[in-house]
């Protein structure tokens, strides 16, 4: 199984904390449209005979594309790759794009899963990050998009910013879980160098960011989710059961996918490639049929860096068997020996031939996997 991602870089305005690649201006979006259909075209051959299983349009803001550009990239990748009988195609909206008139056109697609970036619903926060809705309206949408049988739907939440206190923060994750959505993503506010929020903070504009603050907002949001029935699956990732997101969980299990548009990435387990975040010039490389993209081959030792950082972010964890299968026995015991001390801390748990990190480990992901790479030297296969 494999995965395809398309990028889709314009959004109305830009919020303060992102750093991710788009233009407010959609003037070349048709040029945009048809220059991601030749890249399909020109990369059909990149997953070779996999079947795709997902499809994911992100962004930039994919729901200011109408329901026919939508179909129109879809059918281009009907027409060049084998899909799957049944596969999930997500669509990434801002909640004041998701009105009748585009959620009926949206329902004439094949989109069948929507994440909708909510953020808050406090009209505060959103004024804050220079959200483009406002509260009333990420409620509205997520009722509107559920009421036209959209059932699998996925919000983004952000935490651990200042105006955010733990009562609004507790608001803020009752009220996902009272519109019964199955699926929650959500991300602790970060830094992000040449980011408007970056630059507020250099100039004193605005108080540093608390990790303290994002480390016990989090452990509240585990807590609650979790006691609401939902599986911590991933550090950002909460679903019912059964609701897991098909097309991230690929990304965390190093199944193989193709990124379409300026500054999506690939991977096809021995290398990684990524297009420039460029509009300009990815418009004017695709009309000479060519492709402005930079590539890095995966080391053996790359390759298992990779899976370190991946695998340890979910609930299935490290597999010790595949660690010994995949690169090399000793492998095994130099990960294990590397683990003891978060194991004795309990901040790694080993069942099964699996080191899987502990609600208490969750905080410190980062940190221990860094701590469980291995450098170039350390062995060669």
């Amino acid at each position: 199984m494999a995965g395809i991602y398309i990028h889709i870089p314009f959004c109305k305005q830009a919020c303060h904390y992102c750093d991710f690649h788009f233009s407010t201006s959609v003037k070349y979006k048709d040029e945009m449209i048809l220059a991601i259909i030749k890249e399909l075209d020109i990369q059909k051959e990149y997953l070779g005979n996999q079947t795709v299983e997902t499809i994911y349009f992100g962004g930039g803001t994919p729901s200011l594309l109408s329901g026919d550009e939508v179909s129109l990239i879809i059918e281009a990748i009907q027409t060049r790759f084998k899909l799957s009988d049944s596969p999930e195609i997500t669509l990434e909206a801002n909640p004041d794009d998701l009105d009748l008139q585009k959620l009926r056109a949206f329902k004439n697609t094949l989109i069948n899963r929507f994440s909708i970036g909510v953020q808050s619903f406090f009209d505060e926060d959103l004024k804050w990050m220079n959200r483009a809705h406002q509260a009333n309206e990420a409620e509205s949408a997520i009722k509107r998009a559920q009421d036209f049988g959209f059932e699998n739907i996925t919000i983004d939440l952000i935490y651990g910013f200042l105006l955010l206190s733990d009562q609004k923060w507790e608001q803020n994750i009752i009220k996902a879980i009272d519109f019964q959505i199955p699926h929650i993503s959500s991300y602790g506010l970060t830094v992000e160098p040449k980011t408007a929020l970056a630059k507020f903070i250099q100039t004193e504009k605005q108080i540093p960011l608390d990790e303290g603050q994002s480390a016990h907002q989090f452990q509240m949001l585990m807590q609650t989710l979790v006691s609401a029935g939902f599986d911590h699956y991933e550090i950002s990732n909460f679903a019912k059961p059964n609701h897991y997101s098909k097309h991230n969980t690929n990304y965390w299990k190093g199944v193989h996918y193709l990124g379409i548009g300026p500054s999506a990435h690939s991977f096809n387990g021995k290398s990684r490639q990524w297009n420039l975040p460029n509009n300009a010039k990815y418009l004017a490389d695709l009309a000479l049929n060519k492709i402005p993209f930079e590539m890095e081959i995966l080391s053996l030792n790359d390759q298992f860096n990779e899976y370190i950082m991946t695998s340890l972010r979910t609930m299935w964890g490290i597999d010790l068997n595949k660690v010994a299968i995949d690169f090399d026995p000793i492998m095994k015991t130099k990960l294990l020996a590397s683990a003891d001390k978060y194991l004795s801390k309990d901040w790694l748990a080993l069942a099964d031939h699996k080191l899987i990190l502990t609600p208490k480990g969750k905080l410190y992901a980062d940190l221990i996997a860094s701590e469980l790479f291995i450098t170039e030297n350390e062995f060669q296969k």
